[in-house]
C-alpha cells in the first residue's frame, strides 16, 4: 500500500508555525483525564480564555496565511468544515459542542472585519458619521458595498477552491 502525506501547519509553542507532514494515523490517549466539577467564575474564566485563545489563533492563522508563512489551504469552506464537523461528531458530544463554539467565534471575528457589508463596515459607516456629523452619500454606500461583497464573495470562492483542489 502506498502512502503519501498530507501537509499541516500546526502552531508551534515558542510562536508561529510548523510544518508536519501526517499520514492520518494518530495516537490516542495513553491516560484518562481528571474532571473535576468547575464553579460559575472559574466556568466564565474558562470561557473567555477559550474565546481569547480561538481569537488569536484566528488571527495568527490568517496573518501567517496571508504572509506566506504556511499554506493557504488551511483556509477551509463548507466542504472542509462539514468534514470537521464530521470528525468532531464521531469524537463524542463535548469535541462537537466545542467546535460549533470555536466556529461560531471565528465567524464572529470574521463578522467584525471593517468590510463593508459585514458588521464591522457598518460601525466604520457608524464612526464616520459621528466624527464627521454625516452620513456617507449613497454612491459611496453603494461602491464600498459592492466592492465589501465582491471581497466577501472572493473569499468564499477561494474556500471552496480549497476544499475542492487541497489535499
Amino acid at each position: 500500500m502506498e502512502l503519501t502525506p498530507r501537509r499541516v501547519d500546526e502552531p508551534d509553542p515558542a510562536g508561529g508555525y510548523r510544518t508536519e507532514w501526517r499520514i492520518g494515523i494518530a495516537g490516542g490517549m495513553a491516560i484518562d483525564l481528571a474532571t473535576t466539577r468547575a464553579g460559575l467564575g472559574e466556568s466564565l474564566q474558562g470561557g473567555v480564555q477559550q474565546t481569547w485563545s480561538v481569537i488569536s489563533s484566528s488571527l495568527s492563522g490568517l496573518y501567517h496565511i496571508f504572509t506566506g508563512a504556511i499554506s493557504s489551504c488551511n483556509m477551509s469552506g463548507p466542504i472542509g468544515i462539514a468534514k470537521t464537523s464530521g470528525a468532531m461528531a464521531s469524537q463524542g458530544v463535548v469535541t462537537f459542542v466545542w467546535f460549533v463554539a470555536a466556529l461560531s467565534t471565528g465567524v464572529g471575528l470574521l463578522n467584525l472585519f471593517p468590510v463593508p457589508v459585514l458588521d464591522g463596515g457598518h460601525l466604520v459607516f457608524h464612526a464616520w458619521e459621528a466624527v464627521t456629523g454625516r452620513a456617507p452619500s449613497d454612491k459611496a454606500l453603494r461602491v464600498l458595498m459592492m466592492a465589501g461583497l465582491t471581497m466577501v464573495i472572493g473569499l468564499m470562492i477561494f474556500a471552496l477552491t480549497n476544499d475542492v483542489f487541497c489535499p
